[in-house]
């Protein structure tokens, strides 16, 4: 009788903890470049989509569907979409990918300056030269698959900067088509904004307490500093 009744409150048990996992399921699409930014090249797109995958999973407040998977769910969507199967059996997005979002990002600014002449630079090992800055920035936008409104929206920005004597490498790093990136005023920039983007969606997806009033204000700050830039009648 006891094992019956062990066997029936670990079911229930089973059964609570389904019913407590609340936490949003997420897939992250492929993100885009709308800038000049000279370390943007093929498979960028695919590497800042799985660091921010990988973030948000650490996070342990979201459930993120597999990247190469929504990119099968993807490819039956435009074969649905071809009119080539018939629309009873076309793929419907929001039943094959099993994730409530879509988090799309795209770098829509990015910004350097400095860094010219007086360094040394052998076998990707640099030393010296003049500081160089880097600024980056990233809208990011959560998107309900079912119904395609778009339920969240930031824009994030991180400027990061280099030692005028610091010893850089420009080799390792992210690993891909960013390797060289790591240790360079861009590479730490990306980083940021990826973390910033992380906390801000476990923030807004999540846990929806005073932590918004932090992102309220930083949003003010960076319409303010827009504005500030120029004339307005």
């Amino acid at each position: 009788m006891k094992k019956v009744l062990f066997a029936l409150f670990a079911v229930m048990m089973a059964g609570t903890a389904l019913a407590a996992d609340d936490r949003p399921v997420v897939a992250v699409l492929e993100f885009k470049n709308e800038t000049q930014a000279y370390w943007w090249q093929s498979g960028v797109g695919r590497e800042l989509s799985d660091m921010l995958s990988n973030e948000l999973m650490n996070t342990g407040v979201f459930k993120v569907v597999e990247r190469r998977k929504l990119d099968g769910v993807l490819s039956e969507q435009d074969l649905g979409a071809s009119g080539r199967v018939s629309k009873s059996s076309a793929a419907k997005m929001g039943q094959l990918t099993g994730a409530k979002y879509l988090v799309t990002g795209s770098v829509s600014n990015f910004e350097e300056t400095g860094g010219k002449g007086g360094g040394l630079s052998f076998k990707g090992i640099s030393v010296g030269g003049n500081k160089k800055t880097s600024t980056i920035g990233i809208d990011i936008r959560v998107i309900d698959s079912t119904t395609g409104v778009v339920e969240y929206a930031r824009t994030v920005t991180a400027t990061a900067k280099s030692g005028g004597m610091s010893l850089g490498l420009s080799r390792g790093g992210f690993g891909g088509a960013l390797a060289s990136e790591k240790k360079t005023p861009a590479g730490k920039a990306i980083r940021a904004v990826i973390i910033e983007i992380t906390d801000y969606l476990a923030c807004a997806m999540y846990d929806q307490d005073s932590c918004m009033d932090e992102y309220r204000d930083k949003e003010r700050r960076r319409r303010n500093k827009a504005k500030g830039d120029v004339d307005l009648d």
